[in-house]
Parts: structure tokens; sequence; C-alpha cells
């Protein structure tokens, strides 16, 4: 009986202590690292799951990679996930897959990162008119009347104040070749981005749930991960459930 009951012990314990911690190597097993020295992985439970766990990596001088952050909970898109190559817009899916980090904006005043920030005001947009591909998935500084796009198709960012409060742009579905056209007071691409994959996603802070497509920290930590982020370390973020987060 006695043994029974140790044994009946450890099983309980096993399934009521917390599961241990990602390991510090797990960005050697990710398949599109690159010159990344940080790096943000988002690793959801399931592929219809909208909660993730967001871990920071670090990599130092000897080539090794180690935790920068403590481990952050995090919402996903109310759609669950999908790969990116196959998301479509307006499903609220996030897409799975490794994206660089190179900008960063806020309703708030710069926090102290040394990424390109924005501080937005009321006429700043996010366009996401897929009728209009030239400015598709690019950042507008005025709804300018000689505009291509359709502001109900864009997003105002001081309209979320919560949300955008800070944020970082995941280079996901992005434009190339971009230049001011003066004509227009408008940015276009000549490279545009498929007008299909959704625009306008973020790394930002959370509201009162899931999001659009986006990934959502808190407040306090996405202020954390902005002071961390720095261009000089390529930094890359690597979204997608745990079961597939090697190959994302």
């Amino acid at each position: 009986m006695r043994r029974l009951a140790g044994v009946l012990a450890l099983v309980v314990a096993a399934v009521l202590l917390p599961a241990a911690p990602a390991s510090a190597a797990l960005p050697d097993r990710l398949a599109h690292v690159g010159n990344a020295k940080q790096l943000i992985v988002v690793s959801g439970t399931s592929w219809k799951s909208t909660y993730a766990t967001v871990r920071a990596y670090q990599r130092g001088k000897d080539g090794k990679w180690r935790f920068a952050l403590p481990a952050m909970k995090a919402r996903i898109g109310y759609g669950g996930w999908v790969w990116g190559t196959k998301r479509v817009q307006d499903t609220g899916t996030t897409p799975a897959g490794t994206y660089t980090i190179t900008q960063a904006f806020g309703v708030r005043a710069d926090p102290g990162t040394t990424l390109p920030y924005r501080k937005v005001d009321g006429n700043d947009y996010w366009v996401g008119d897929n009728r209009d591909a030239a400015t598709y998935n690019l950042f507008q500084p005025s709804a300018s009347a000689k505009r291509t796009w359709r502001k109900s198709q864009a997003e105002r960012l001081a309209a979320y104040p919560k949300q955008y409060a800070y944020a970082a742009v995941v280079n996901f579905n992005k434009p190339s070749g971009v230049r001011w056209n003066a004509k227009r007071k408008q940015y276009v691409a000549s490279k545009p981005a498929n007008t299909r994959r959704g625009s306008a996603i973020f790394l930002h802070a959370s509201g009162s749930g899931s999001t659009a497509g986006c990934v959502s920290v808190s407040r306090a930590n996405m202020v954390k991960l902005l002071k961390w982020l720095k261009p000089s370390q390529k930094p890359r973020i690597v979204m997608a459930p745990a079961s597939a987060i090697t190959k994302a």
C-alpha cells in the first residue's frame, strides 16, 4: 500500500506541477533565425487557441542563446493560427512564420526604444484597402483629399489608445520599393503587398481579449520588449503553435 501511495503521489505531482520552462536552446532548433541576435518567440498552445506565451532570447558573443526577459502571457487572433502563406484578410488569424521587426509606434511617447519610433496622432492611418494595391499595408501620415485609398479600409491608429499605446510592426506581407508620392500626399509601393493576405500585423499592448490577428502582451511587458529590442541585433519574431514552432 505504501508503495502504491508513493506512485499515486508522483502521478498527482506530475499533473499539478507546471511544465518546465522552454529551453534557452530552442532558437538553435528554429528554421529561419538567419542573422538575428534577438528573437521574440510566440508559442501557441494549439492551432485554434487564442492564448500564447512570448519568450525573448538574446544571442551572446559566445553564440549561445539565453533568456532575455521572463516569459509573458499573450493573446493572438480570434481565428487562431494559420501559416502566413495561407492567411486570408479579415479571418482574424495570426500568421505563423518568422518575420523581421524594424520599426515601432505608439499613441504614447517613445518609452526608450532604439527602434525607429513614431508617436502617432489623430491623422495617422495604416491602410488595408485591397482595392488599392499600391498603398496596401502601408502607414500613411494623413488622409489626404487626393489619396487613392478608402478611409473605411484603414485603421486610424489613435482610435486604439489602449492597444496601440505601444506597438512594434511585424513585417508580415510587407511591400517594397516604398516612396512618397507628393502629388497624392501618400506613401506608395512599386512592389505591393499581397492584397489577399491582410495588413497591420503588430506586436502591441493588450486590449480586453483576443486580437484581429496581431500578438498582444500587457502594456508593461510591451514597454520591456521595446526597450530591449535593438536594430543592430537584427530582431525577428517567430510565431506558431508549439507543435509547429521549429518549422516557422
